[in-house]
């Protein structure tokens, strides 16, 4: 068997789940770092940055804007320095990513006194049960071991009230525009990511990733099974990527599940 066969197998089966899952992503983020955020930006056509900036504002940071916030699976902390760059917000944001490298390749996008970057995993986080006013993940829960256990412990550190944000990939549904979009996802992209990162597999990894994810509806059953309510999705750019919202709820209030 070829080397790149054996990488595209080792690339499928990480896109799986399980432990396989847990070490692979981390050793390609860590080795694909000090490229990551170009790449972002380039394969994406630039419009991966307005998917953020909407994401960001179903946080509502300014009903709390002292308040402590996570940024989950952080990578190069984008989303973490963008909450602590909002108009009037003087609380801090946690940047959590098991990927160090990640981590310290965006260091430098952070004011130090808003942002306190942690590594650590998603689904074992050093936080206090109830603590945040809020959390977000940008592209980073489906590359988590088990997604479960990282929906309950993002609900597990939400302080009542809290929301949390998901801004993840999505398959359109309409005929046309999800043949296109397979063909650049399978096609295109991995050749891209594969000649600008230097790395064999990594974003052969992305297309097989987003298609072993739960579709929107299957992801938002899945919070509410994880305790969340109030559950909201929409669709950005056609179906390409999707924004799932929920809240801890506060004891003794009526909240639709």
């Amino acid at each position: 068997m070829l080397a790149t066969d054996i990488d595209s197998a080792t690339a499928s089966a990480a896109a799986a789940g399980g432990a396989e899952k847990r070490a692979y992503v981390k050793r390609i983020f860590s080795e694909i770092a000090p490229r990551y955020d170009l790449l972002n930006h380039v394969l994406s056509l630039n419009i991966d940055r307005r998917w953020r900036r909407k994401a960001i504002a179903k946080l509502n940071v300014e009903r709390n804007p002292t308040g402590t916030y996570l940024d989950l699976c952080a990578g190069t902390l984008d989303v973490a320095a963008q909450v602590a760059g909002l108009a009037g917000f003087n609380g801090l944001v946690i940047g959590a990513d098991f990927a160090e490298p990640m981590l310290k390749a965006g260091a430098g996008k952070v004011i130090k006194s808003k942002v306190a970057p942690v590594a650590a995993d998603a689904v074992e986080l050093p936080i206090g049960p109830r603590s945040l006013a809020g959390a977000i993940v940008a592209f980073g829960i489906r590359n988590v071991a088990v997604l479960d256990d990282a929906l309950r412990e993002a609900f597990r550190v939400l302080a009542p009230g809290g929301r949390f944000v998901i801004l993840e990939f999505s398959t359109p549904r309409v005929r046309v525009l999800r043949s296109l979009y397979l063909f650049y996802f399978r096609r295109v992209l991995p050749l891209i990511g594969r000649v600008v990162s230097g790395h064999r597999t990594a974003y052969t990894y992305l297309p097989r990733s987003v298609a072993s994810f739960p579709v929107e509806e299957d992801l938002a059953e899945r919070m509410k099974s994880a305790g969340f309510t109030s559950v909201t999705w929409s669709s950005l750019s056609f179906g390409v990527a999707a924004i799932h919202v929920g809240e801890r709820p506060v004891p003794g209030r009526n909240e639709s599940r």
